[in-house]
């Protein structure tokens, strides 16, 4: 029996990365359509076998032709492959008679859930998983006072499902947006308060039906849409005069 000598050949390979990776990591939109890209290495040949792995799980692979030297390969993982948490990509050269080759690990995080849960309609404008603001009673009922135009406002936002730290949320009132600071993790599963302050409300303008809502961005990018909106009555002349 003839036994073919394998050679070890040292390869210059760099770590794969994924373009989609929005902000921290992969999310829900991304994962439909996820592409790793691998960029050329030198000692790229026709014949040589790429395997790409997410985890420890092969998923994917290619075999080069001549019309592949010196361009990016570019492999799709399987939407059932992913998983929320922290993973690590790699892929695997194998040339002809030689042992494979690892490249580095690109390590990521993915996150399949959305703040305040996936949408019941694929095209709704809203999140009905996210709570509507919380006013004082006085002011659901009567609006808006002069001491609120002094002073600004305290309103709160509910826990919402899959909430998590680095959780970023705006503030819409009215036509006015205000961007609150990244959720850390003692705030994570508990109500947060928020002040509005008197110069928003006055930017904002009057409206006896001003609608306040707030959305959420994590840090993967997953977008919850605008929470069902709160219709207050804004009225800054008649809260002037008095």
């Amino acid at each position: 029996m003839i036994h073919t000598p394998v050679s070890r050949m040292r390869l210059n390979l760099l770590a794969p990365y994924l373009p989609q990776s929005n902000r921290q990591g992969i999310g829900a939109l991304a994962a439909s359509r996820l592409l790793v890209h691998i960029d050329p290495y030198p000692e790229m040949e026709c014949g040589d076998l790429i395997e790409l792995f997410w985890g420890d799980c092969y998923v994917a692979s290619t075999l080069l032709s001549s019309a592949d030297i010196g361009h990016t390969s570019v492999l799709h993982i399987p939407e059932s492959f992913l998983q929320s948490g922290k993973v690590k990509t790699y892929y695997r050269v194998t040339k002809i008679g030689s042992e494979s080759v690892r490249s580095p690990s690109c390590k990521v995080w993915v996150k399949l859930e959305t703040p305040g849960g996936h949408l019941l309609s694929a095209d709704g404008k809203e999140n009905q998983g996210l709570a509507p603001l919380t006013f004082p009673e006085s002011v659901m009922s009567q609006g808006l006072s002069s001491q609120h135009l002094k002073d600004g406002i305290q309103i709160t936002i509910d826990v919402y499902p899959h909430m998590e730290a680095y959780d970023e949320i705006t503030l819409r009132w009215g036509d006015v947006r205000m961007d609150l600071p990244a959720l850390t993790e003692q705030q994570v599963g508990k109500a947060i308060d928020v002040h509005v302050p008197p110069t928003l409300i006055r930017e904002a303008g009057d409206d006896l039906h001003q609608e306040v809502t707030y959305c959420v961005i994590d840090r993967v990018g997953n977008n919850s849409l605008w929470a069902p909106a709160r219709s207050i009555n804004v009225s800054t002349n008649d809260m002037a005069k008095s």
